[in-house]
C-alpha cells in the first residue's frame, strides 16, 4: 500500500521486503520513470545510440564493466534474501506502473521496463561514484605510446559533500538525541534525492531518503536512530605505477618477473577499442601526470570495485535501534563505500564513525612505496609486490583496514562532519592514531568546517533551533572581513589593478558595505555575489589573507581576520571590479539573479565562504552565464529522537520529480525560498490525518 502525504511523499506499508521494493518502484515511477530510463541506458552503455557521439566514452566505459561480469559475479556470492528481494520487488513495481500506464512520452523512444540486473548496476555504479566513475574518459582512453587516442586530464568536479552533526543529550535543551543531514549534491537529475518511508511490520520501519534508483532510503531515521552520511576525505582508490619491459609497453615487472598487461576487446558506440588492465585494475592514463610511456604507466584500483553490500550495510542501519547497535551494523558488513556516518538515538548519544571501505595502505607502506605525483592520490611502486594492499585480521572483505583501524567516537554532547578528515569530530576529544590514508590530522579546517563548529559551539539546540542554524545562512569569511575590507576600500576608491591600472570601487565597495553578510536573497543580497567572487581571487599566490594564521592549537578559531591592506587583497578587488564588467554583471547584482531553480531564488552560498547551507553556483561571473545550480544542499534533515518517537523536518529542495510537469517538480523550492519546512509525518495517525493524504493499493 502506498500512502503520500503532503508533497508526494509516499509512505509504503508491506508485508515483506519484496512488497515493500513494489511499492517503492511503483511510487519512484510515477514520478521519475524518464530519469530511471536515462540511468538504464547509461548503464547497459547504450548512450550513444539515445544521445549521440559525444557519449561514446560513457558507453565504452560501462561496455568494459558489463562485459567483466563484475556484477554478476557478486550477486553470485550474496547479497541476503531480504536485499534481493527488496530489489525483485523494486523491478516489480516499477515494471507495474510502465505496465499499467504506457511508456512516458517524453522518453518513450529509449525507456523500456527494467530488470533486476539493471538496478544492481546502480547500486554498484553509487558504490564507485568517487573511485573509478570519475575516471571514465581517463579509463577508456589509456593506450600505448603511438597511439592516435589522447588521454584527457580530469576536470575538476563539485564532488558529493554534505554536512553532518549529531547532538547528544548534553547539547540539547530536552536533554534529548537530534540529527542534522545536509548532503551537498549534484543537482543532475541522475544524482538527486528521493524521500519515502518504509513499512514492514515488526522488521522495518524507516523514513528518509535515497539516491535515485536505490530501493532503500540512505539518509534518515527510525523510531529510535537518526543518521546522515558526509563524503570522507579517505582515499577509496589508489594508483600503481608500473615499470615498463623496454620495447614493450603492454609488458611490466614486478620483483624482476615479466608479466603481460590483460588485453581487452570493448565495442560501445560504433567504436572498438582495445584495452588493458593487470589483476589489480584497468590502465589509466591523462595527458599530464599519468601518462602512458615507453618505460611506465597507471593501473588505477578501486576498493569498491564489486561492492553490492551497501544494500545489506544501509538495511542494517535501518533496523538499528541504537548508536551502539549502528555501530555494530557497520563492523559487520563494513561496506559503506566513501562516507562518514554521524547518528544519535532515543538516548541521547551521539556517534561519528569513518567506518567503511578503506585500501589497506599503511603509513609505513606510503613511506616505502609512495610515487610523487601531482594528482592527489596515493600512488605506489608497482614494480615491487610488497607495495601491494595488505589486509587486517577483521576486514571484512581482503585488501582493506579492518573496522579497528578506523577511527569512531560516541558522546554525549555533539559530532559533526563537514568533509574535513575525522580529527576533529569534536574538538574536545581529537581523533589521531588512523592511517594516514583515512585523513589528515592538524592541518587547517575548511571554513565552512569552523562554520559549522561555532555553530555548535554557540547553542543548546532544539528542534527549532537546529532548523534556524541551517537556513541562517551566516557566510564565516563575511563575518570576519567585509568590515576590514569596506573600512579598506572606503579609504581607497580607486585600487590598483594586477596590470597596475587603476579601478574605480567605490559602487562595489558601497555594496559590500550595505549588505548584511549572509546567503540569504532578496535586496539585502547585493554584494554577495561580488563578495563570492572577490575571495576566489584572495587565493592566487603571493596573497596572505590572513592577519591570523592557521594554529594547530587553536584549529577552530584559525585562520581569521582578512588582512585588507594586504597589497594581493587590494588588487583581487580590483580585478574583481573589472571582471564583472567585463562579463556584463553588476557588481551589486542580487544573489537572485545568479542562482536560481525553474526561476525561483535560492538563497544559500558556497562551502569556501565559509558558509554551511552550500549552493554551489560558479564564480567568477563570465559572459552568458546562466542562474542554474550544479551543486549543494538537496535533502536537508533535521530529526529529534524523542522517548516517545521522533519529529522529524525536512527540505527536498528540488522537490520529488525531475519532470517539470510534476506538481511536485518545484513545490519544496518555494517552500524551501520561505525557509519553511516539511513537517515528517511518520506513525500510522500522522500519515492517516495528513490533509493531503491518498491511498494507492498494490495487489
Amino acid at each position: 500500500m502506498i500512502r503520500r502525504t503532503s508533497y508526494g511523499i509516499p509512505h509504503v506499508l508491506a508485508a515483506d521486503y519484496r512488497g515493500a521494493g513494489q511499492g517503492l518502484g511503483y511510487a519512484f515511477a510515477q514520478d521519475n520513470a524518464c530519469v530511471m530510463a536515462e540511468i538504464v541506458v547509461t548503464l547497459a552503455a547504450e548512450r550513444s545510440r539515445w544521445f549521440g557521439p559525444g557519449n561514446v566514452d560513457s558507453d565504452l566505459y560501462y561496455q568494459r564493466l558489463n562485459q567483466s561480469e563484475v556484477v554478476e559475479r557478486q550477486l553470485a556470492r550474496g547479497p541476503s534474501k531480504q536485499a534481493r528481494d527488496l530489489v525483485r520487488g523494486y523491478v516489480a513495481g516499477f515494471n507495474r506502473y510502465l505496465t499499467e500506464n504506457g511508456l512516458p512520452a517524453a522518453c518513450k523512444t529509449y525507456a523500456r521496463p527494467i530488470t533486476e540486473i539493471d538496478v544492481w548496476r546502480r547500486v554498484h555504479q553509487v558504490a564507485g561514484l568517487t573511485g573509478s566513475e570519475g575516471f571514465q574518459e581517463q579509463l577508456v582512453s589509456a593506450q600505448p605510446p603511438g597511439s592516435a587516442i589522447v588521454a584527457p586530464a580530469r576536470v575538476a568536479t563539485e564532488r558529493p559533500g554534505s554536512n553532518g552533526i549529531a547532538l547528544g543529550r548534553d547539547a540539547t535543551v530536552p536533554g534529548t538525541g537530534m540529527v542534522l543531514g545536509n548532503p551537498h549534491f549534484d543537482w543532475d537529475d541522475t544524482w538527486r534525492f528521493y524521500q519515502h518511508h518504509l513499512t514492514i511490520p515488526g522488521e522495518l520501519n524507516v523514513s528518509g531518503a535515497g539516491l535515485y534508483g536505490l530501493p532503500l532510503v540512505n539518509i534518515g531515521h527510525n523510531d529510535k536512530l537518526g543518521w546522515t552520511h558526509t563524503a570522507s576525505e579517505a582515499q577509496t582508490v589508489t594508483l600503481s605505477k608500473l615499470t615498463l619491459v623496454p620495447g614493450d609497453p603492454t609488458s611490466y615487472v614486478v620483483d624482476g618477473k615479466t608479466h603481460r598487461m590483460i588485453a581487452e576487446q570493448v565495442t560501445a558506440g560504433g567504436t572498438t577499442r582495445t584495452l588493458y588492465r593487470t589483476p589489480d585494475g584497468p590502465v589509466v592514463e591523462d595527458d599530464r601526470a599519468l601518462q602512458w610511456t615507453d618505460t611506465s604507466a597507471f593501473v588505477l584500483r578501486d576498493a569498491n570495485h564489486g561492492n553490492l553490500q551497501v544494500v545489506d550495510q544501509w538495511l542494517a542501519i535501518a533496523r538499528a535501534r541504537s548508536v551502539s547497535d549502528l555501530h555494530k551494523a557497520l563492523v559487520r558488513h563494513q561496506a559503506l563505500p566513501w562516507v562518514n556516518t554521524l547518528a544519535s538515538d532515543a538516548t541521547g548519544t551521539a556517534y561519528y564513525g569513518d567506518v567503511q571501505v578503506v585500501p589497506h595502505v599503511t603509513d609505513d607502506q606510503r613511506t616505502r612505496c609512495g610515487v610523487s605525483t601531482p594528482i592527489g592520490l596515493v600512488v605506489l611502486d608497482g614494480s615491487r609486490s610488497d607495495c601491494g594492499w595488505g589486509t587486517d585480521p577483521d576486514a571484512v572483505t581482503p585488501g582493506r583496514f579492518g573496522p579497528g583501524r578506523l577511527p569512531h567516537l560516541v558522546r554525549r554532547d555533539h559530532v559533526s562532519n563537514m568533509n574535513d578528515s575525522p580529527w576533529l569530530a569534536n574538538p574536545a576529544a581529537p581523533l589521531t592514531g588512523y592511517p594516514s590514508i583515512v585523513g589528515d590530522v592538524g592541518t587547517e579546517r575548511s571554513a565552512r568546517t569552523r562554520m559549522g563548529l561555532d555553530m555548535i559551539g554557540t547553542n543548546d539546540f532544539t528542534l527549532s533551533t537546529l532548523e534556524s542554524s541551517m537556513v541562517g545562512n551566516r557566510n564565516l569569511t563575511a563575518e570576519q572581513g567585509r568590515a576590514a575590507v569596506v573600512t579598506m576600500c572606503q579609504a581607497n576608491p580607486t585600487l590598483p589593478a594586477t596590470d597596475g591600472q587603476p579601478v574605480d570601487v567605490r559602487t562595489a565597495c558601497a555594496a559590500l558595505a550595505a549588505w548584511p553578510g549572509t546567503g540569504d536573497t532578496g535586496e539585502n543580497s547585493r554584494g554577495a555575489y561580488f563578495w563570492r567572487s572577490f575571495l576566489v581571487l584572495t587565493g592566487r599566490p603571493g596573497t596572505r589573507l590572513w592577519q591570523v594564521p592557521f594554529d594547530p592549537a587553536d584549529p577552530v578559531h584559525t585562520p581569521r581576520g582578512i588582512n585588507a591592506h594586504d597589497p594581493g587583497v587590494q588588487r583581487a578587488f580590483a580585478d574583481s571590479v573589472r571582471m564583472f564588467a567585463a562579463a556584463g554583471v553588476a557588481v551589486d547584482v542580487p544573489l537572485d539573479a545568479v542562482q536560481q531553480y525553474e526561476g525561483i531564488p535560492i538563497h544559500g552560498c558556497r562551502g569556501p565562504e565559509g558558509c554551511f547551507n552550500v549552493i554551489s553556483v560558479p564564480g567568477p561571473p563570465r559572459p552568458g552565464m546562466t542562474p542554474e545550480i550544479p551543486h549543494g544542499s538537496s535533502f536537508v534533515m533535521a530529526v529529534e529522537l524523542t522517548k516517545n518517537g521522533p519529529r522529524m523536518s525536512s527540505m527536498l529542495i528540488y522537490g520529488q520529480s525531475a519532470d517539470p510537469a510534476s506538481p511536485h517538480h518545484t513545490d519544496q523550492a518555494r517552500l524551501y525560498a520561505k525557509k519553511q519546512w516539511v513537517k515528517g509525518a511518520f506513525t500510522e495517525r500522522e500519515i492517516a490525518v495528513n490533509p493531503d493524504l491518498s491511498v494507492r493499493r498494490l495487489r
